[in-house]
């Protein structure tokens, strides 16, 4: 038996420069931390001469090209197993919550694979792997910070060239640092989950989505900055203008629950905050110097806060 892991994403800045149509121009610039939330791989042989694919459906096919799932798919026909497999995942957190659980799970499945058939990748060959299976041969409209921050794992800095290839530059931060930006970036569940394509696809080549993805890495390198600085407050301000940046890019981003949410937050301690992820629901995050309030303030209204720790090791082999 095999089991691999690859962990979630916040985007801290600069989220959406990673999108193909822009950074294969002006190449993009973001910050990205993963979390102890993961995409687990279940893999093993199987003696039932029927490949079995368990995730929120059910599939036993005799032939690769019968799964029906496009990812496991991809990877099965990479990989053209002579034996049947049975392979099950499981996710702490559901999918189309903004974490990025889609490249997560590709990096998962591609790890799980590679160990059974003692295979190696370094992290940029499994992230690189990842995109191409799903930007290159599913053509989904999506960029490649989840599935290199799943690779690598921790907080990082992430350039994309014009090339395609991705600089990662980790962060050092002090331990006081770390420890006050864990402990004041809160998350909470809207319960409303969503296509991330689907949104990004609404955000595709256009002048005004290109200004708004400038205006976006500008604000990316800024947060980096104040990171570095270690000034966390300029951190949180700067989370508001993303945040007021994004929503005017697509009138799909919010609506006026999520909206409301932001209001009583940001009257209730925070300094800025954001949706994780494309956009129109998932989680929502706050940088707050006011936990306690803040907290009471969202619980209050119903929502569940996410408890979580930053992760610094990426895609895992956990049991062979």
């Amino acid at each position: 038996m095999i089991i691999t892991r690859s962990p979630l994403r916040i985007s801290l800045g600069g989220g959406g420069t990673d999108l193909p149509i822009y950074y294969e121009k002006y190449g993009g610039h973001l910050i990205a931390a993963t979390i102890n939330k993961y995409v687990y791989i279940n893999l093993h042989d199987t003696f039932n001469n029927e490949h079995n694919l368990k995730y929120s459906d059910y599939e036993q096919v005799k032939t690769i090209e019968n799964i029906k799932h496009p990812i496991f798919r991809e990877i099965f026909n990479k990989f053209n197993p002579d034996e049947y497999i049975e392979i099950s995942s499981m996710a702490d957190i559901p999918a189309g919550t903004g974490m990025g659980s889609s490249g997560a799970f590709t990096c998962a499945v591609l790890l799980a694979m590679l160990t059974k058939y003692k295979m190696v990748l370094s992290k940029e060959q499994l992230a690189e792997e990842a995109c191409y299976i799903e930007i290159n041969t599913l053509k989904e409209p999506i960029g490649k910070q989840d599935q290199y921050a799943s690779a690598f794992g921790g907080l990082n800095e992430y350039i994309f060239n014009l090339d395609g290839t991705v600089n990662v530059i980790p962060l050092t931060l002090s331990k006081e640092t770390m420890m006050n930006l864990q402990s004041n970036l809160l998350i909470f569940s809207t319960g409303v989950s969503r296509s991330a394509s689907k949104i990004l696809q609404s955000q595709q080549n256009n002048e005004d989505i290109i200004n708004k993805l400038h205006e976006t890495k500008k604000l990316g390198l800024e947060s980096k900055n104040a990171l570095m600085m270690e000034d966390l407050d300029l951190f949180g301000n700067l989370m508001h203008k993303h945040w007021l940046n994004k929503k005017s890019s697509t009138n799909i981003m919010s609506n006026n629950v999520i909206d409301s949410y932001y209001e009583i937050a940001m009257n209730n301690g925070a300094l800025g905050g954001k949706l994780i992820g494309a956009g129109g629901g998932g989680f929502l995050m706050f940088y707050t110097n006011y936990p306690r309030e803040l907290r009471r303030a969202m619980t209050n209204l119903g929502l569940t806060e996410l408890e979580y720790n930053f992760e610094f090791y990426g895609s895992q082999v956990v049991m062979i």
